[in-house]
């Protein structure tokens, strides 16, 4: 029997001791720990299930520097319960209204304990009125309620109060507490209409567009199989004979219409000519 020795299974370390029992004569080593030892029992019902009525206070503020914006959801605190739809500002919740948020039995929950997730959202648009800035509640279960009835289901802990009595023996009273459990998280989200981060992200959509038809364009004329009927149909091919027929046929229908306007002008001067003549006195 070492001394100092844990013994998982003995709840205690061994003290180095070897003690022979009377009646069998059996050996065995001394532990140290307390005695009685835990008593690993599930609990049947909740020793306080009137708790269903009682309230919750969440005191809550948020705040936005950069738009030197601030709001807290507390209005009005007199003779109120929260309420989603006709009193949202009142902070106080009854743990029977939370708890059944989560879709679970509060009677249920208060035997064996669980965790709480109360998550609070603020998402502000700032171009509209502070009024429709509010905050938005939802409730969640946390810990595994799906493994009933086990020594790792819902929530409890242990604490323990020491006191020795006249003649200087140590004793102590461990309690197992079973309880409900909240997590409270906070969320906040806001924002106002700026013309700079506007512009900035209209010209950079305008540069992911031209980016985009260069790359589509990219792929169809070097990576598909038919890049040849889209070159066809995107490009115009024009061969240097071709060109220089028509440059010829053009030279010609120019020097054509060069003689045209000639003639035309030629005969518009004699038709002057022959005006003039007849305007001139005749001899008799």
């Amino acid at each position: 029997c070492d001394a100092g020795e844990a013994v998982l299974t003995g709840n205690g370390v061994r003290t180095g001791r070897c003690l022979k029992e009377e009646e069998t004569g059996n050996r065995t080593c001394e532990i140290h720990a307390w005695c009685p030892v835990e008593k690993r029992s599930i609990p049947e019902v909740a020793l306080l299930g009137q708790a269903e009525n009682f309230t919750l206070y969440i005191k809550n503020a948020v705040r936005f520097p950069k738009f030197s914006f601030a709001k807290t959801n507390v209005v009005n605190t007199r003779n109120c319960h929260f309420d989603e739809k006709d009193n949202r500002y009142c902070p106080i919740f009854r743990l029977g209204y939370i708890v059944e948020k989560t879709g679970n039995n509060f009677q249920e929950m208060a035997v064996e304990g669980g965790v709480i997730g109360i998550q609070i959202d603020w998402n502000c648009d700032l171009d509209k009125s502070p009024s429709q800035c509010n905050p938005s509640y939802t409730f969640s279960r946390l810990d595994n309620s799906s493994m009933k009835k086990t020594i790792a289901s819902g929530y409890n802990f242990r604490f323990a109060k020491y006191y020795k009595d006249a003649r200087g023996v140590e004793f102590r009273t461990l309690i197992k507490a079973y309880g409900i459990r909240f997590d409270i998280m906070v969320n906040g989200k806001a924002g106002k209409f700026n013309i700079i981060p506007t512009l900035i992200a209209i010209g950079s959509g305008l540069a992911l567009m031209g980016a985009a038809a260069f790359f589509c364009d990219l792929v169809l004329l070097y990576l598909i199989k038919k890049s040849t009927f889209y070159w066809g149909k995107k490009y115009e091919e024009v061969r240097a004979s071709s060109l220089t027929k028509k440059s010829k046929s053009e030279a010609t229908d120019v020097e054509n219409a060069a003689d045209v306007i000639k003639n035309k002008k030629q005969s518009s001067k004699c038709q002057e000519q022959k005006e003039e003549l007849e305007q001139l006195p005749t001899e008799s």
